[in-house]
């Protein structure tokens, strides 16, 4: 039901962000969506690949610290207030979002989102109770 990210740490400065698509680039992984995070000293690049282990090694032999995490993939309504719809739902609920940002997906008539919760196992249920997608692991990697 869950999807994998890796998280790339960064020192925040130029070039470095050129260099991790480089190594993927040359590893054959095409990145799917992507967040960045920065402080005045580092970043941490989120990324959902099509090949997590793949990027993961070849990240790992160019010296970067890497993570994986587990987080879901929802389909949200393309319209005004359907993120809102989500959101004031698991609100309603007592749910946290930890973190969130945007898949790009360029067929269909909902968009993306990937999550990251306090309570994941309550959010599938939330969601699911409520109608909305939940994408797997394979659906997400070949869109």
């Amino acid at each position: 039901m869950q999807a994998e990210q890796i998280s790339v740490f960064l020192e925040n400065k130029a070039g470095r962000l050129c260099e991790v698509t480089g190594v993927l680039a040359e590893a054959q992984v095409n990145i799917r969506a992507l967040a960045l995070a920065d402080t005045s000293d580092f970043g941490v690049l989120r990324l959902i690949v099509d090949h997590t282990e793949k990027a993961k090694t070849a990240l790992k032999q160019a010296g970067f610290t890497v993570g994986k995490t587990d987080v879901l993939a929802v389909e949200v309504p393309d319209r005004p207030g359907g993120l809102h719809e989500i959101l004031d739902l698991l609100q309603s609920e007592g749910i946290n979002v930890e973190y969130m940002y945007a898949f790009v997906n360029v067929t269909g008539e909902n968009a993306v989102m990937i999550f990251r919760f306090d309570e994941t196992d309550r959010a599938i249920a939330t969601l699911q109770a409520k109608g909305f997608t939940i994408l797997n692991r394979e659906q997400v990697y070949s869109l």
